[in-house]
């Protein structure tokens, strides 16, 4: 069975279990899966255009940063992986690439700056700002569209943003989670003026259904349209943040934009059973569901079970060890080196899997050396193009701060991901790119033909809800909606510093099962439980059979989009 389709028994499962309530999507001319109906119904106008999945992806992901703004914007960054075949269907290195849109902290902020106008964590240690003006980095967003456009595209961004500046210039109907997020932050949100004009108009956070319009966001998008990156990075709205900031307590500036470009590398890969799995490099933590992969894979996990206690503590156990080891070895490559060779070694994966026991929770150390909000969308063409992208604003919101007249929320990544820890890898630095906690994925056959790719947001929860999605699909035999569907669970703390000094917890949907919660609270898990469907997250994911070159997407039913194909 090609990975990701369904089987012959999965439409009776469909209609008798609870744990399934739609089939996949299946289509043969295109296909894209999103968080939300307008990022889906715009990639889809695109490629029924002639444009190809890049094209797709960079639309829709523009339409995104408009009608999701709690989740991503062309103030925060963007990461991704592509794959492209040549006429003859086949794939060579530099077709199979990874996008690294994430930009500086401050030059002109110091360590000692930073420190000082931080705030205390829970347990007193100091960590960043965690919003406001000094939270957020450079955006890499906007310059990781055009480095993908400029790689693959066949349409130009003035036309691809023609929706988004359409939606921002006379509005959208606002969804109910965009709507039930500004009321959650709407005292947050009030803190800035710029703020709270666009997105508590009248004093009040919209209604789901009301119209939200985002003129100034409208202006900027159109900006970029007509003068490309550097209109962004080296004209009038670097020199608007870099003023406002200023103007306002913040630290980064016009020289800070002028310097940012996005890294294009090749992916990172392990293999897991017959598969290749590719990852985004540092600074995301692509990595951690690699090593995760690894661990797991010296462990019998068809047989155990995926939801079985067995199963769960295996798969918690491995990503424990992988965060322990991001939090140890990993930083911005550019200043440190991470023994990454080593740490997706398969030799490194069966010493820690042998530090788990069968019994009880793992103790979360870093091995020993020898000398979160966003959104993903996937895209398939016809021809077999496909990306995974995935762009946010770090927290919902980002740093809550809309630069000036641009309409344009910032992240908040640099105050969320850095550490202030002295000789931390991922200690804060000027001019230095923050550990990430975005990642997608994409997996190739025994072949080396790619015939997936999936991803979905939620800061430290990404690398657990992909590594649930990949071994179900690869361990479960699952198709990409019953990937998706899966009961869910998610652990934590994980990386972001400000959290370190929290209980460990694990949260589970109730529908993995009395029997299974009951063991593993008897293995020391604290377990949080959170109904049916309430774990979160938005797992989107496209299936390519290489043979005949249809199309199989599954969209989370946790969320909003849905996929759709031509």
């Amino acid at each position: 069975m090609t990975l990701g389709f369904p089987g012959p028994r999965d439409a009776a499962q469909a209609a008798s279990c609870d744990t399934r309530r739609i089939s996949p999507t299946l289509a043969r001319n295109g296909m894209i899966a999103s968080q939300h109906p307008l990022v889906s119904a715009t990639g889809l106008r695109v490629l029924a255009a002639g444009g190809n999945a890049v094209d797709a992806a960079v639309a829709a992901a523009l339409v995104g940063t408009v009608v999701m703004p709690a989740r991503c914007g062309v103030g925060g960054d963007l990461f991704a992986i592509v794959a492209r075949p040549d006429a003859g269907g086949r794939w060579g290195a530099d077709d199979l690439l990874a996008f690294h849109g994430s930009g500086n902290s401050p030059a002109g902020a110091t360590l000692e700056y930073m420190t000082e106008h931080g705030q205390d964590a829970a347990d007193g240690s100091r960590v960043m700002a965690q919003h406001g003006p000094l939270s957020p980095a450079v955006p890499g967003f906007v310059d990781g569209c055009f480095a993908l456009l400029d790689r693959y595209g066949t349409k130009s961004f003035a036309e691809l943003a023609e929706p988004a500046i359409g939606y921002a210039a006379k509005g959208f109907p606002i969804s109910p989670a965009e709507a039930g997020t500004i009321a959650e932050l709407a005292d947050e949100l009030r803190a800035y003026p710029t703020t709270a004009a666009i997105f508590l108009p009248n004093g009040r956070p919209p209604r789901p259904g009301e119209i939200l319009r985002q003129r100034d966001l409208a202006r900027t998008l159109a900006t970029v349209a007509r003068g490309g990156p550097d209109a962004f990075y080296r004209g009038p709205i670097a020199r608007e943040v870099g003023d406002f900031l200023a103007a306002n307590g913040g630290a980064l500036t016009a020289d800070d934009f002028a310097a940012h470009e996005t890294d294009v590398t090749a992916p990172l890969q392990t293999t897991y059973r017959d598969y290749t799995i590719y990852e985004t490099a540092l600074p995301t933590q692509g990595f951690v569901v690699l090593e995760a992969l690894n661990i797991c894979e010296q462990a019998p996990m068809t047989a155990l079970g995926l939801s079985s206690a067995a199963g769960v503590h295996t798969e918690v156990s491995a990503l424990r060890l992988a965060f322990a080891d991001r939090l140890a070895y990993a930083g911005d490559p550019r200043h440190l080196d991470c023994p990454m060779d080593t740490l997706l070694s398969k030799a490194w994966a069966a010493d820690r899997y042998a530090q788990i026991p069968a019994d009880r929770l793992v103790a979360a150390e870093a091995g020993v050396l020898a000398a979160s909000d966003t959104t993903s969308l996937v895209a398939v063409d016809r021809d077999g193009l496909m990306i995974s992208l995935i762009f946010t604003v770090s927290d919902a919101y980002g740093s809550y701060v809309v630069a000036g007249d641009t309409g344009m929320i910032l992240t908040n990544r640099a105050g969320h991901c850095f550490s202030l820890e002295p000789n931390h890898p991922n200690i804060y630095a000027p001019g230095k790119r923050t550990m990430h906690t975005l990642n997608c994925y994409l997996i190739a056959d025994n072949d080396g033909t790619p015939v997936l790719v999936g991803g979905t947001p939620g800061g430290d929860y990404q690398p657990q809800w992909n590594l649930q999605t990949i071994t179900g699909l690869i361990d479960g035999g699952l198709d990409v909606q019953a990937a998706a569907e899966q009961p869910r669970w998610q652990m934590g703390p994980a990386t972001y510093p400000a959290e370190r000094c929290e209980p460990f917890y694990l949260t589970v949907e109730e529908r993995l099962g009395d029997e299974t919660i009951a063991r593993l609270e008897a293995m020391g898990y604290p377990i949080q439980r959170v109904g049916a469907w309430g774990a979160g997250g938005s797992v989107q994911a496209i299936a390519r059979d290489p043979e005949t070159g249809i199309l199989a997407g599954g969209s989370d039913p946790r969320a909003e989009g849905q996929a759709i194909g031509l």
